[in-house]
């Protein structure tokens, strides 16, 4: 059986830390917390609780983004929580590296008429393009480890 070091905390005291500290807990730098936890991501409930932003870019309409965290140059890579509501639509774009959408809610469709549905994990490969829509709206988790680029022929 493992044992833990001074330095390790055992999951009771990440639970009392996170709890006494409303859901972050903070890293040695202190700049930035050590875990963020989200509960119940699946319930509605907990997806309307969070703090959503207008994402507003050329060729998207009736989407919202929540920044998870994001990195600084040179590798840029970002987790996010999408929601687009019915009829919205993303831009047009080239992926530069992996892309990992899980869906939380709804039913997402790419721009080569591809379907996913709750519960569904996509993961895009760099190089690939596309676009996304949505008829009944939907949320997603978003991992990218590099941005993308826009591309001609959207919407």
């Amino acid at each position: 059986m493992p044992t833990q070091s001074r330095n390790t905390l055992s999951p009771h005291e990440i639970e009392l830390r996170l709890s006494l500290s409303g859901g972050s807990m903070v890293s040695q730098d202190s700049r930035r917390p050590a875990a963020t936890v989200m509960r119940d991501l699946l319930a509605a409930e907990s997806q309307d609780a969070v703090a959503w932003k207008e994402w507003s870019e050329p060729g998207r309409a009736g989407v919202q983004m929540h920044v998870l965290y994001a990195t600084e140059p040179p590798q840029e890579a970002v987790a996010f929580l999408v929601r687009y509501s019915p009829g919205a639509h993303g831009d047009l774009h080239r992926h530069l590296g992996y892309e990992l959408m899980f869906v939380l809610a709804g039913e997402m469709v790419t721009g080569k008429g591809a379907l996913y549905r709750t519960g569904d994990l996509v993961i895009e490969a760099p190089g690939s393009v596309h676009q996304i829509t949505t008829e009944t709206g939907f949320t997603v988790l978003a991992v990218r480890e590099a941005p993308t680029v826009p591309m001609t022929g959207a919407r």
